[in-house]
């Protein structure tokens, strides 16, 4: 499944509320892959972007610089990013701790779908 945009992806979460708290489940349909991924403090990942995938990230925890096009942001936890096919981003570790952000690739894609344009590790 191909969402047209974040609002078309997040009319696809549930939220639920029970007594000890809540939990929210996130579409699952057209995921190629589920990741959590750890940032070192005063890492880069590439400047990159997807021909094939949107990302959706959910921030886990404090400490990332996040460049999405031309924008920085300094996310906190439980932040939600969506990244559309096409755009360029990137990752920075700027806290003291390893930070964690938690990655969907909506769309059918693969590794080799990263197009680095900016990457320190030249690769």
């Amino acid at each position: 499944m191909n969402y047209k945009d974040f609002e078309d992806f997040k009319k696809e979460i549930i939220e639920d509320h029970r007594p000890w708290g809540s939990f929210r489940r996130f579409p699952h349909q057209g995921v190629s892959s589920i990741k959590i991924i750890t940032v070192k403090p005063g890492a880069l990942l590439s400047l990159q972007y997807h021909n094939k995938r949107d990302e959706f990230w959910v921030v886990l925890d404090d400490g990332l610089e996040i460049t999405i096009g031309e924008k920085k942001i300094q996310p906190k936890r439980g932040d939600e990013i969506w990244i559309p096919r096409g755009t360029l981003h990137r990752a920075k570790g700027i806290g003291k701790e390893e930070a964690r952000f938690f990655e969907l690739w909506i769309g059918e894609s693969e590794e080799d779908d990263i197009v680095r344009v900016e990457d320190i590790y030249k690769r």
